[in-house]
């Protein structure tokens, strides 16, 4: 059995300190348990602020940021997908998340390939796609990554199973806008076509899948989704989040996917 911490956050932009304070208050809250992964949601550190980006990204590897990351895996013995930061790297900006192991090591880093471009976003304006599918061997199992955004792609969640990964990982600003959010109605149909999605990559791809939000109001305009899942090859929810500030914890036994791959070899079949 693996342990996976899935933490959800509002961060506050311009406040970096209180931000990474807040990633650490919930794994220390939860460090009596069995720590294998953690994982915290895209731009986790900034959150969703275009003048944050440009002006602060990372270097290459990770800066102050990642490094305070780094400090954390290494204190609390555990795996970390640190959701996504802004990492510039001759001269163009990438949304990146950055993989570190138990030893405090950058393992690899995988850069969002598919840009959210649509619906009056602009992130290509400012971001360059990545352009390679990432799945890392940890001590525990395989893990393949995703971005927010790559949801809508189911063909690259099957890239992944067939590199092997065991679990997908999606840190995500899920947001909508907020005469959606402020509208019961309209809030509850955009939960459930969340948790619809995220129910469906698992289960088609049988795998564990783990998305990690960011939650509530982000502007005047726009409010994060919450609603943060951690959920089985067989889609069932083992844990999942509502709007508040929180951390889920659950316990995933890889070898149900072995088992489902040997009923079901989604990873041959094109």
């Amino acid at each position: 059995m693996a342990g996976i911490l899935n933490i959800q956050v509002k961060p506050t932009i311009g406040n970096k300190e209180l931000n990474l304070k807040k990633i650490e208050h919930f794994i220390k809250k939860y460090s009596d348990k069995k720590l294998d992964l953690v994982v915290m949601p895209e731009f986790f550190s900034t959150g969703i602020s275009h003048e944050e980006f440009i002006n602060n990204p990372v270097d290459e590897n990770g800066g102050d940021t990642i490094e305070f990351i780094k400090d954390l895996a290494t204190k609390y013995n555990t795996n970390i997908i640190a959701g996504t930061v802004i990492e510039k790297s001759e001269d163009k900006l990438y949304n990146t998340s950055f993989i570190i192991d138990r030893k405090g090591e950058i393992v690899d880093k995988y850069r969002k390939i598919h840009l959210f471009n649509y619906m009056g976003g602009t992130e290509g304006d400012r971001i360059t796609a990545g352009d390679r599918e990432v799945v890392v061997n940890l001590d525990f199992g395989k893990v393949g990554l995703g971005i927010c955004f790559d949801i809508r792609y189911p063909l690259h969640y099957n890239k992944l199973i067939k590199q092997g990964a065991d679990i997908i990982v999606l840190p995500t600003a899920w947001v909508i806008p907020n005469e959606i959010y402020n509208d019961s109605k309209m809030f509850q149909y955009a939960q459930e076509m969340w948790i619809a999605m995220n129910r469906t990559r698992a289960y088609d791809n049988m795998v564990y899948v783990v998305s990690c939000n960011q939650t509530k109001k982000v502007n005047d305009n726009i409010s994060a989704l919450g609603n943060s899942l951690i959920i089985a090859p067989n889609a069932e929810i083992l844990a999942e989040a509502n709007l508040d500030e929180c951390a889920l914890y659950a316990d995933v036994d890889l070898d149900l996917v072995k088992y489902y791959r040997q009923i079901y070899p989604i990873a041959n079949i094109d």
